[in-house]
């Protein structure tokens, strides 16, 4: 069982940067895959980023490529996401996601534990 908890959101305006924090509990942080996502009023779970510890290259949504960054500190079981250039578009709840696994994905349905969620809103 992992357990996920999701720190570092609140308001910025845009052109702002945050940091989201995403702590795990559990052994074998390293065997996961770290995951986030968002999720805005009226729209479908987005895949925004993802870490994997085999040595593999981060993925990214398309919508974030070049001003997010996905990082993890295996000794602190913890995933970051760093948002930089933050744009109005990109309030939502942000999630953090998990799945034991060897290949990354970006669909939200691998993933089997979540966090509870940390909200970002961006103002113009």
């Amino acid at each position: 069982q992992v357990r996920l908890q999701e720190s570092g959101g609140g308001l910025v305006q845009a052109g702002g940067s945050l940091r989201l924090s995403c702590a795990a509990s559990g052994r074998s942080f390293s065997s996961y895959v770290m995951a986030w996502f968002r999720q805005a009023p009226g729209k479908e779970r987005e895949f925004v980023g993802a870490h994997i510890s085999n040595g593999g290259s981060p993925a990214y949504g398309d919508s974030v490529k070049g001003r997010f960054t996905v990082s993890r500190d295996n000794g602190k079981n913890t995933v970051y996401l760093q948002m930089n250039s933050l744009k109005p578009e990109d309030t939502a709840v942000y999630y953090c996601a998990a799945e034991r696994s060897s290949i990354l994905r970006t669909t939200a349905g691998y993933y089997d534990y979540w966090g509870q969620g940390t909200q970002v809103t961006v103002s113009s």
